[in-house]
C-alpha cells in the first residue's frame, strides 16, 4: 500500500471517529435527539461511515505449513460431458476442506465454441495453460472435463467426494490486502531455499448460471462455481528467508459471489507448491 493510500485511510478513520463523537454528544440532547432532521442525518451518515471503516480493515488469507492443494478444472459450456464435473466441483463449496486442504479453480476453454455456442467465461490464456500441462505430460491432446491436482492429471475425481488432505510440509503462504485490489504476498518455505518462485492469483466467480441456446448443451441451464474471471502472475523476491511480492486484481463489478485463489510455483514450472484463498467480502 502506498503512502497516499495510507493517508486516505488514516484521514477516513479520524473523520469517522470525530463524527461518531459528535453524534454521541447530539444524542445527549433531548431536543436534538427527537428532531426529525437528526434521524435523517443518522440514516444518511452512519451507513457511509461504517462502510468507510470497513474499507480500511485488511483482509488476509493464510495457509498452514502443510501443503494446500491446487485443484484445477478445465471445462466448457460447449462440452456435453462437462456438467457432471462442474456439479462435482460445486459440491466442494460445502466441503470442510475448502481453502484449508485445497483451493479450487475452474478454467473455461474455447476450443468447443465452433460447435455453435461461445463460452462467455473462456479465454485463450487458459488453453495455453492446459497445453503447457499436456506438453509436460508428453500428451498430444487436451480434453474437457479435465482435472489437474498440484500439476498432475487427476482422473479419480468421479470416485471421490472431496480432495484428500496433503501431509507435505512446504511452508506458509500469506496474502493481505486493504482494498481487495492491491495484494501483498509472503511465502516462507519450511526449509531454506535458493529457488526462484512465482505467485499466481485468480479472481473467481461462483453462483453463475447460463441458459445455453446452441451447441451440445442447447436447452440446458448450466451452473458454475469457482470460475476464473481474472488471472495474474508475479515473480517473488527473496527477503530474509522469505519470498515476497505483490499483485493487483481489479475487482470490477461481476455477477456471482467472489473468492480469491493464490498459489506458488517454482519459476517456469506449473506444479503448485502451496496455495491459499477464501471468499471475498460477505460471499459466504
Amino acid at each position: 500500500m502506498n503512502s497516499f493510500q495510507n493517508r486516505i485511510i488514516s484521514a477516513t478513520l479520524r473523520f469517522t471517529h470525530h463524527a461518531l463523537r459528535i453524534i454521541f454528544l447530539f444524542q445527549q440532547s433531548v431536543f436534538i435527539r427527537g428532531h426529525p432532521w437528526f434521524k435523517l442525518f443518522l440514516l444518511m451518515f452512519l451507513p457511509g461511515s461504517f462502510c468507510l471503516s470497513a474499507m480500511a480493515a485488511p483482509i488476509t488469507f493464510q495457509s498452514s505449513e502443510t501443503q494446500t492443494s491446487l485443484l484445477e478444472l478445465y471445462t466448457s459450456e460447449g462440452c456435453s460431458s462437462c456438467p457432471p464435473a462442474e456439479t462435482w466441483l460445486s459440491r466442494l463449496k460445502e466441503s470442510p476442506g475448502l481453502w484449508k486442504d485445497f483451493v479450487p479453480v475452474a478454467f473455461h476453454v474455447d476450443y468447443w465454441d465452433y460447435l455453435g455456442w461461445r463460452d462467455p467465461w473462456s479465454s485463450k490464456t487458459f488453453i495455453y495453460r492446459q497445453h503447457a500441462y499436456a506438453r509436460e505430460w508428453r500428451s498430444d491432446s487436451v480434453y474437457t472435463p479435465g482435472f489437474v491436482l498440484n500439476g498432475k492429471e487427476w482422473r479419480a475425481w468421479s470416485r471421490s467426494k472431496t480432495v484428500s488432505a496433503s501431509t507435505a510440509k512446504v511452508g506458509i503462504l500469506k496474502v493481505t490486502s486493504a482494498d481487495l485490489k492491491n495484494w501483498d504476498i509472503i511465502f516462507s518455505p519450511t526449509a531454506p531455499s535458493d529457488q526462484a518462485y512465482e505467485a499466481h492469483a485468480a479472481l473467481l466467480a461462483s453462483d453463475l448460471t447460463s441458459d445455453i441456446k446452441a451447441g451440445e448443451n442447447k436447452g440446458r441451464r448450466l451452473e458454475h462455481d469457482f470460475v476464473v474471471i481474472n488471472l495474474v502472475g508475479t515473480s517473488l523476491k527473496p527477503k530474509a528467508g522469505t519470498f515476497t511480492g505483490s499483485f493487483t486484481l481489479d475487482p470490477k463489478p461481476q455477477p456471482g459471489s467472489h473468492s480469491l485463489s493464490i498459489w506458488i510455483t517454482r519459476l517456469g514450472q506449473a506444479e503448485s507448491l502451496q496455495a491459499a484463498g477464501g471468499w471475498l467480502g460477505s460471499a459466504r
